[in-house]
Order: structure tokens, then sequence, then C-alpha cells
């Protein structure tokens, strides 16, 4: 019965440790920054959550390996994707493919601030920017 009781209290504790909540609409910068700042949020070997603040915009570039998953939260902005455009604004998903370059510009007054989920997990060295013509 001990035995029982211990495998139940470690598992309730694992899952409760396990779970962290972030509420995102709150969490502000930790310091200044020029144009970009990335907080890691979460990672694990399927995927990396940050959360990124963007005042002007971000050059074109690809993810070879790697999927990403953007939700926005505050802000606005044109996504390019490929040869396309679109206005980006809160409440907004959009799910880039590994491969398609990508490039953003921020068309609001305060910075941008976006979920990034990449997948699988990030280690930061499978970004690409597109050579200026």
């Amino acid at each position: 019965m001990k035995t029982l009781f211990f495998t139940f209290a470690i598992l309730c504790f694992g899952i409760l440790s396990a779970q962290e909540v972030v509420n995102l609409k709150d969490l502000e910068p930790t310091k200044e920054f020029e144009n970009i700042l990335v907080e890691k949020i979460n990672t694990d070997s399927n995927a990396t959550s940050f959360v990124i603040w963007i005042k002007q915009g971000v050059k074109a570039h690809q993810h070879v390996f790697h999927t990403e998953n953007l939700y926005v939260i505050s802000g606005s902005g044109e996504m390019t994707i490929g040869n396309k455009t679109i206005l980006i604004k809160p409440g907004d998903y959009l799910s880039i493919p590994k491969g398609a370059f990508h490039a953003l510009k921020v068309t609001s007054k305060n910075a941008m601030k976006v979920l990034s989920v990449q997948s699988p997990e990030f280690f930061g060295k499978d970004r690409i920017f597109q050579e200026v013509k």
C-alpha cells in the first residue's frame, strides 16, 4: 500500500510541476532592445516556444529544418511568406512551413508581440537570411 501511495504521489508531483502557466498578454520585455527581443518560455525535443517583441521588422529568412507557428499577441504588421504578403493583427495565427522564406514589417506604433513555436526543438542555428538582390 505504501508503494502505491508513493507512486501516486510522485506521479501527481511530476504532472503538477511539469505544467507552467505563462500569461502572454501580461509578459513584458525584461530589458531594453533596439529592434528584436526574444525570450524562450519553454523547450523540449519536440518544440521550442518563444515570445518575441519586434519594433521595426524581421529580415527575410528561412528555417530549413523547422516549422514556425506564430500567434500575434499585440501589434500589427505585414507578413511576407514567399511571394505573398498578408496583414496580421492580434489574434491571428499562421504556420510557416520549413523552407519558406518569411519576413515581417511592423505597422503598429508599439512593438509587435508574438508567440513563436518552432518544431522540432530550436537551438537558434537554423536561420538562413535571404540574399538581397
